[in-house]
């Protein structure tokens, strides 16, 4: 099975409506259906942009009035992924649990409308200290039209084993959105990534933030850069990059997925690291 997909760079910047923020978001899934494709990922924490409408005294909302937009984001997602006929990975967005506590949440809009959640298993120090963010508790795998997919969110990549058990779990395709403000951030998103892809033999799709919101505490820097990453064995590109964009620019990036490659490598590519695990000394956790 073969199908296309795409990675926003997302270029983040002051809104003062809802509105705004849709219009923004609808640009970018109308261009990926000029590209034909059926998969899009938007990155982590796109909905802060919501936060610089502000206040009556013209404040950045706190983060904690993010979760207000739920209904919002939903309806706006939702209604895209069914009129334009496409999987939309809808970034990351700040919710509240029954007891009320935020979580850092990816939404997997499917055409027919139902909606998958992946709370974020592994929340950064600047997300506990600024955000008070608390972790989700558990992983799921999706099953899609084309294929399992799981939702790892940025600081979760850099975790093997949770990689490892969303492949056990039948996932050849991490959708990895991100946000990161600098260099060093980026990278260690992006090495993981490439590690995650040779380690396990599946494809990974990450993308973040670009661009600056003034108001906004934490959000006032980003480094980010899109990307469709392949194990780095013969039928894919040597570096394992099917694509990617141009750091910090304002685009989308797009690739063709072909899943049959993946059988292939993982039963004779040059190395087979997912038919070669130890699981008696490092078993899949499920």
């Amino acid at each position: 099975m073969k199908y296309r997909t795409a990675a926003v760079q997302y270029k983040l910047a002051d809104i003062d409506t809802f509105d705004q923020f849709a219009e923004q978001v609808t640009h970018y899934v109308r261009n990926a259906s000029e590209y034909g494709v059926q998969f899009l990922l938007f990155p982590e924490f796109l909905t802060t942009q919501l936060m610089s409408i502000g206040d009556e005294q013209g404040n950045a909302l706190t983060i904690d009035r993010l979760p207000e937009f739920t209904d919002s984001y939903l309806d706006l997602f939702r209604t895209l992924a069914s009129e334009y006929s496409l999987y939309i990975v809808g970034g990351t967005h700040v919710i509240k649990t029954d007891d009320g506590s935020l979580r850092n949440a990816a939404h997997l809009f499917h055409p027919n409308g139902k909606i998958d959640v992946q709370h974020k298993i592994h929340i950064t120090p600047s997300e506990v200290e600024g955000w008070n963010m608390s972790a989700g508790e558990g992983l799921e795998v999706f099953e899609t039209e084309y294929g399992m997919i799981a939702m790892l969110t940025c600081y979760d990549i850099e975790f093997p084993e949770i990689v490892r058990m969303a492949r056990a779990k039948g996932a050849d395709v991490i959708f990895c959105p991100s946000c990161t403000d600098d260099r060093h951030g980026f990278y260690r998103v992006r090495y993981c990534c490439h590690a995650r892809a040779v380690e396990n033999q599946i494809y990974i799709v990450t993308t973040g933030t670009v661009g600056s919101l003034r108001k906004v505490d934490l959000m006032r820097a980003n480094f980010g850069q899109a990307a469709i990453i392949a194990p780095n064995d013969i039928p894919f590109p040597p570096a394992g990059i099917l694509s990617e964009g141009i750091i910090n620019d304002d685009m989308l990036v797009v690739a063709d997925l072909d899943l049959a490659l993946l059988e292939d490598v993982r039963a004779r590519g040059s190395v087979t690291t997912w038919r070669d695990r130890r699981t008696d000394l490092y078993p899949d956790w499920q």
